[in-house]
């Protein structure tokens, strides 16, 4: 147990080392399954939620996607751990609404898939196979295409 206590204070740093930091905000807007926007001390933060990529607006279940972090997270106070930037700008990390994490959440019903580039938390894997063994959401499609997928077939 000793031994526990010892290795927080280095879990801290390591974090503050690599530039996470903890906000918390209001969230104002969902854009999609995988992006809102919070209000911090009066300013617009617009979060990508890390480690998920849910489908877009125009494709299968990418309305139903936002409608789902919608109903979690919508109007809700949330806390943001972040772990940098995108190259939008976008704050990336975790995203707590009310006591659940909705990254975590969205891959459990279904709603986004575990972005393999990126992900570190294996155990969103284990989420995302009791999604498709149950065909929730956007498994209950029989052939469903991956976000980064249908970007790449969508480009202008």
């Amino acid at each position: 147990m000793r031994a526990r206590w010892f290795l927080i204070p280095l879990l801290i740093l390591a974090a503050q080392a690599a530039g996470a930091q903890t906000f918390q905000g209001k969230v104002v807007r969902v854009s999609d399954g995988d992006t809102l926007t919070l209000l911090v001390d009066r300013k617009q933060v617009k979060v990508r939620l890390l480690e998920i990529d849910a489908p877009e607006l125009h494709q299968a279940f990418g309305q139903r996607a936002k409608q789902s972090l919608g109903e979690m997270c919508g109007g809700h106070a949330a806390t943001v751990r972040s772990t940098g930037r995108d190259r939008y700008g976008r704050i990336l990390g975790r995203v707590d609404c009310d006591g659940v994490d909705a990254n975590a959440e969205q891959i459990r019903r279904g709603m986004a898939w575990v972005y393999d580039r990126y992900v570190t938390d294996r155990s969103l894997y284990a989420l995302q196979n009791e999604a498709r063994a149950a065909q929730l959401g956007l498994w209950a499609d029989k052939t469903p295409t991956a976000p980064w997928i249908w970007r790449a077939q969508h480009k202008h």
